[in-house]
């Protein structure tokens, strides 16, 4: 009974498989709704004998079965691609990154320019050479022709400049 029941087992997973492929097939020419084309592959399964109309009926209710338990789960995926990828998230993602980027690159650039406007910032008093000191106070240039004291700014008597050649 076993070897019996092996082969029916086989049978039945075999008219599964043609009707399902047979029935994709028909879908897949676009001109049949999946009632009409499960339909038609039983009607052509059972006029060739491959199986009776009562087995026609009862695999197409297991294909069915399970086709509407594929969409359910693929409604279920496609609604969680959705929210994973969903446009405003993504951009929202994507801004975030960019200004966590923006504001590190802010803050290492706002370092240098400091550092950097340290390097060419002279008071009065030190010693330099030839060049023009632009006060930081009101902007007033003064031309040194040669290597000497900063006075201090001729103009509002600040004594704080930024060096330039």
């Amino acid at each position: 009974m076993t070897d019996d029941n092996d082969k029916k087992n086989k049978d039945d997973i075999s008219l599964y498989e043609n009707l399902a492929a047979r029935t994709a097939e028909l879908l897949e020419e676009g001109k049949r709704t999946l009632d009409e084309a499960m339909k038609k592959a039983s009607d052509e399964f059972t006029a060739a004998g491959k199986f009776s109309r009562e087995q026609a009926e009862k695999f197409a209710a297991y294909i069915r079965r399970d086709l509407s338990l594929l969409g359910t789960q693929a409604d279920k995926t496609r609604e969680s691609l959705k929210k994973a990828v969903d446009p405003q998230r993504v951009a929202a993602g994507a801004q975030s990154v960019f200004a966590r980027i923006l504001a590190s690159t802010a803050e290492t650039l706002s370092d240098w320019a400091d550092k950097t406007e340290k390097q060419v910032e002279y008071k009065t008093g030190e010693v330099t050479s030839l060049g023009t000191l632009t006060c930081k106070a009101c902007g007033n240039a003064i031309h040194m022709s040669g290597t000497g004291h900063i006075p201090p700014c001729p103009k509002c008597r600040k004594t704080v400049f930024r060096k330039s050649y």
